[in-house]
């Protein structure tokens, strides 16, 4: 079951996400232990595998970069659902093989701590904590195929 960390804020960004003086490396391990430092340095050590992150509008906005994506990926969280995203924050996610949920009113259907469980194919939430369940769109079909694939490198190397 997946752990909700609500973050009751709009324009989340990149540098808070991953902040900017770690961006000299790749390592995907060392971007995770900083991933959301900046916003809430205990993060890492109280999220586990598959946990979510609920944040506001504009989610990922600022700098383009894959480190985002990659910091919360390595986290092993299981999505971001955010009220709405940056655009190229959004698509890096699909790029990267990371599912983001668009969500209106996320905070408002999801508290910090619950758990969840996400049917990403049906659009589905079940907060199993408040016994309620959320519909959401999906994403579309070619966008799903991407995020199955581990990316849009893997995606289109299985293409030709």
């Amino acid at each position: 079951m997946a752990k909700a960390h609500v973050y009751k804020r709009d324009h989340i960004n990149t540098d808070e996400i991953i902040p900017a003086r770690y961006l000299n490396t790749d390592s995907r391990e060392e971007l995770a232990k900083h991933c959301m430092e900046d916003l809430d340095p205990a993060f890492v050590n109280k999220a586990g595998e598959g946990d979510v992150i609920v944040g506001g509008h504009d989610f990922g906005c600022g700098s383009s970069r894959e480190h985002a994506v990659w910091a919360i990926q390595s986290a092993d969280l299981g999505a971001v659902i955010a009220e709405s995203f940056a655009r190229i924050f959004y698509r890096n996610c699909i790029n990267c093989g990371f599912y983001p949920i668009e969500l209106e009113n996320a905070s408002q259907h999801i508290n910090d701590g619950d758990e969840l469980k996400i049917d990403y194919e049906n659009g589905k939430i079940f907060n199993k904590t408040q016994g309620s369940e959320i519909d959401f769109n999906p994403l579309p079909d070619f966008a799903l195929e991407i995020v199955r694939d581990g990316g849009l490198l893997n995606h289109i190397s299985k293409k030709v």
